[in-house]
């Protein structure tokens, strides 16, 4: 995780929880989270920002990097730690949100993905702090 440890600005407390029927079947949708290359191609900012920096340890203790932003603009840094991966079925991670060295969010976030006909429910939900 980042280094800094600031506290938040707001130190607000928010909840989200979304629910979503995709057409692929979970270990598709799962592996679009596992599969570093097949995340890389929806979970990236605008394209003129750049490739920016990319690494994903996933596994139960991983760690997942991922910073970019605007040439000479704010950068944006996602920072996660995996706590619970059960492949097809969950995902279990917190994370940081930062804009330059600005703590701005911290994050508990937990995907479900249950089969529903030929497709999946998936089931996202998060807890945080900003």
């Amino acid at each position: 995780m980042h280094e800094q440890r600031a506290p938040l600005d707001t130190g607000r407390l928010f909840e989200r929880h979304h629910q979503r029927p995709r057409d692929a079947a979970p270990p598709r949708v799962f592996a679009a989270f596992a599969d570093p290359v097949a995340k890389a191609r929806w979970f990236a900012g605008p394209q003129d920002w750049g490739p920016g920096e990319r690494r994903c340890d996933f596994r139960v203790g991983g760690t997942e990097r991922v910073a970019g932003g605007p040439k000479d603009g704010v950068q944006h840094v996602f920072d996660a730690l995996y706590y619970d991966i059960i492949p097809n079925e969950r995902i279990i991670y917190a994370y940081e949100m930062h804009l330059d060295k600005r703590k701005i969010s911290v994050s508990l976030a937990t995907i479900e993905f249950r089969a529903e006909g030929k497709g999946t429910h998936l089931t996202f939900t998060e807890q945080g702090v900003f």
